[in-house]
């Protein structure tokens, strides 16, 4: 074994291992959180990372075989569907009425005031008049000041 071969060997070791541990403390999270939308937090951070971490360890170990490639396309797979399904099931727990609770930072802003106020500026702003719209003419074409051009 060479030594790079050890190299890699140590360096899929360690993405094995810091993946595996990003599945256990995501798995701790949603067991230690007080609420649901913590834990839906955690659960699906760790295994968005955790994931990653562990395909790029066992694709360091297959090498350059058709394993690695079916761990690319199982790593793409899981990219689209874990968000796509953690936010169908935040979007579900809302629609039923599970709201955050006060104080946890996830509620929606508090309206204060229908009215929009416009900001307070030192520095005025000159506005440019408005200027006049063509008249369109028999044949549709208008000078730049309105009037028509004259056959003949």
């Amino acid at each position: 074994m060479s030594a790079l071969d050890m190299f890699i060997e140590g360096l899929s070791w360690v993405f094995i291992v810091s993946g595996s541990f990003f599945a256990i403390v995501g798995a701790f999270g949603s067991l230690r959180f007080p609420d649901f939308w913590s834990r839906l937090h955690a659960a699906s951070i760790s295994e968005s990372a955790g994931v990653i971490l562990l395909l790029v360890g066992m694709a360091l170990q297959a090498g350059l075989t058709l394993i690695t490639v079916k761990l690319l396309i199982i790593g793409i797979f899981l990219f689209i569907t874990g968000p796509t399904a953690t936010h169908a099931v935040a979007n579900a727990a809302y629609v039923t009425g599970l709201r955050p609770k006060e104080g946890t930072g996830l509620e929606a802003p508090k309206e204060t005031s229908t009215k929009t106020e416009k900001p307070k500026s030192k520095v005025k702003v000159k506005s440019k008049p408005a200027t006049k719209r063509r008249k369109p003419s028999a044949n549709g074409k208008t000078r730049a000041n309105g009037t028509t051009r004259s056959k003949g």
